[in-house]
């Protein structure tokens, strides 16, 4: 499959099972293919299940599938150029690729000798939150560090004269992830190094936020024709994703049209008036409507008018105004959409720590898999739930750990203990 180039925007998701789970993992994708995916994601933690993906890649090929398959590495440079000759892709967070920035240099160079021995692409996909020190010592934890960091490994690339490369910049916080990925399609394009960017907003949560969020940060971008593949990250059944993908992709190819009939702007204000066949076709072309003009703070406020009531009305343009974050209504949840390495309940956990937690307006609050979209993807968070694997889960108060080892039947009572705590010392 090719990407960029003025092609057609290629929707991805990833597996959520256990990568050694190779039955469970195989019918995931297969569900995804016919749904629609056009690039499939399945985390490689280690040495260890390098066969395991291999051994998915050649049974999806035996069932005619040609879907791409993505290897997703974290921490392991030796993982990633073993499970190279036998995936499409492999995608890389160079903020943990190695610890010693030097060696992550030596490795990559590794990793693309073996790349381009067997035709197989790089995403290098940097996060914001797990930068790594090396970049974050010079420009901060900011979009600008995102931005510095992708292109120094984008001029490796060219260094090593490899140009099979997706880069990526992803954040939960919409008006960061945005910033992010304008500066860095300026960079290349300053530079001369263009290579396909791969949207999404990582960590959005579930249900309408999720989607919703998801829809602020990539419309936003695709609209001002930056990102030639994009994955909307949903803590729920992957599958889910795919439809929000397959209709932001439609949508900026002009296949699709919004049900937007009437716009009315007083000031910084707009009336916008809606017909659509569904509230879920009014909540995502309000959310592409509307997203770069919040985020640019062309607007202020919106009333809005779906044909649905008022009250539903009401609680998208709080839910879009949340998502560009010019007014929170409700706390914010930062919540991974899990993969092969989680290790517990994610999206049961997920929604027990919002009923929970519901009351606590002006709270950032994470939910997170595994240690690796822990303490360094909640990089917004004031509050995290992490799972540590055999049903137990660590407690953050921003990236430090104040409490360890927590079972996982009592771990959302001791969140919110510690909340309560913090908000009434006495």
């Amino acid at each position: 499959m090719t990407i960029g180039a003025g092609l057609p925007i290629a929707v991805q998701t990833m597996c959520n099972t256990h990568t050694r789970d190779i039955d469970a993992t195989v019918a995931q994708c297969l569900r995804m293919v016919q749904e629609g995916a056009d690039i499939i994601r399945i985390t490689v933690p280690g040495l260890s299940d390098v066969q395991a993906i291999r051994t998915i890649k050649e049974r999806l090929v035996s069932n005619g599938v040609e879907t791409p398959i993505v290897a997703d590495i974290h921490f392991s440079a030796d993982t990633a150029i073993a499970v190279a000759p036998y995936v499409d892709k492999v995608r890389i967070n160079p903020g943990n690729f190695h610890r010693d920035h030097a060696i992550a240099r030596e490795r990559f160079a590794e990793l693309v000798k073996v790349c381009k021995e067997h035709s197989t692409a790089v995403r290098i996909g940097l996060n914001h939150g797990s930068l790594g020190a090396y970049i974050t010592n010079q420009y901060g934890n900011t979009s600008l560090a995102m931005c510095k960091a992708a292109m120094e490994w984008v001029g490796m690339c060219r260094e090593f004269d490899f140009n099979q490369v997706v880069v990526s910049l992803k954040a939960s916080n919409t008006i960061v992830m945005v910033e992010a990925y304008r500066l860095l399609a300026k960079a290349m394009e300053e530079s001369g190094i263009v290579f396909p960017l791969h949207v999404g907003v990582t960590e959005a949560g579930n249900g309408d936020s999720g989607r919703i969020k998801s829809c602020v940060g990539i419309s936003t971008l695709l609209s001002e024709g930056i990102g030639d593949t994009l994955r909307v990250s949903l803590t729920e059944d992957p599958v889910n994703e795919i439809p929000v993908g397959k209709y932001l992709a439609d949508r900026y190819r002009h296949l699709t049209t919004s049900s937007l009939r009437g716009l009315k702007i007083e000031g910084k204000k707009a009336i916008a008036t809606y017909h659509a066949p569904s509230k879920e076709r009014v909540l995502l072309d309000f959310a592409c409507d509307f997203s770069k003009r919040l985020l640019d703070r062309e607007l202020d406020e919106i009333e809005l008018i779906s044909g649905f009531g008022k009250e539903y009305d009401e609680y998208l343009v709080n839910e879009l105004l949340q998502a560009t974050r010019r007014r929170f209504y409700k706390p914010e949840y930062i919540a991974c959409p899990g993969c092969g390495r989680t290790m517990y309940n994610l999206q049961d956990a997920f929604e027990k720590v919002k009923a929970a937690t519901s009351h606590m307006n002006g709270l950032v609050i994470a939910v997170m898999g595994c240690i690796v979209n822990g303490p360094g993807e909640m990089a917004d968070a004031h509050w995290g739930y992490v799972g540590e694997g055999n049903s137990m889960v660590s407690i953050y108060k921003k990236n430090v750990p104040v409490l360890r080892h927590v079972p996982e039947s009592e771990a959302v009572e001791r969140l919110v203990e510690l909340i309560e705590k913090e908000i009434n010392p006495d």
